[in-house]
């Protein structure tokens, strides 16, 4: 879908996060998803952002601490999720990414993909059902694009959650949204050629 992942109502939304759960600039980029969420959901309230995040996190085993990074050093294992509440909607935050000692964030396309299960499981029993949103993922902090450009981007995540919904349903309706630019550079046809070998013959 073409346009602001944030202008969606009615939506769930994912937000893709660091292992360390970092919230605020210069750990994580104003620009990027998880940006625009501290701004334009918390209003840039970094310490109530991060509030809600300790209290979900609280149930969740550390694996470990980074020596010598700045900001937050507690990581957690890809793929754990919280649920943020803001009445009836959900932002699911998923880790998946590695932030080092100097704050830099990197993945796999293995550790994006485990990322992915483990956030399903989450939607499952936290969306009611309803429709998710979710960005483009693989660019920007993940450092994926030279392996996972952006049409294998959309690839990756609709064969993900269909494997998901074949063992139980995940959501209603899961719409992948890209920005305009990105979305104007896609290869539309070889998209839905994709999409239609998925359904079931």
């Amino acid at each position: 879908m073409r346009g602001d992942l944030f202008d969606q109502p009615e939506s769930h939304l994912v937000i893709g996060v660091s292992d360390t759960f970092d919230t605020a600039s210069p750990h994580i980029a104003t620009a990027s998803v998880q940006g625009q969420f501290l701004q334009r959901v918390y209003d840039n309230d970094a310490a109530k952002l991060d509030a809600d995040i300790e209290e979900q996190l609280a149930h969740v085993d550390s694996t470990g601490t980074i020596p010598g990074k700045l900001g937050k050093t507690l990581t957690y294992p890809l793929g754990t999720t919280i649920a943020l509440r803001a009445n009836a909607r959900r932002y699911f935050l998923v880790a998946y990414t590695a932030m080092d000692s100097r704050s830099t964030a990197s993945s796999t396309t293995d550790g994006v993909w485990n990322s992915l299960s483990e956030l399903w499981k989450v939607v499952r029993s936290e969306s009611n059902g309803n429709r998710v949103c979710i960005p483009m993922i693989g660019g920007g902090q993940s450092k994926l694009s030279p392996v996972l450009p952006a049409v294998d981007s959309v690839r990756f995540i609709a064969l993900s959650f269909m494997l998901a919904s074949r063992t139980q349903k995940v959501c209603d309706e899961l719409v992948i949204v890209a920005p305009p630019k990105q979305y104007d550079a896609l290869d539309h046809l070889e998209i839905q050629a994709f999409l239609n070998s998925l359904r079931p013959s």
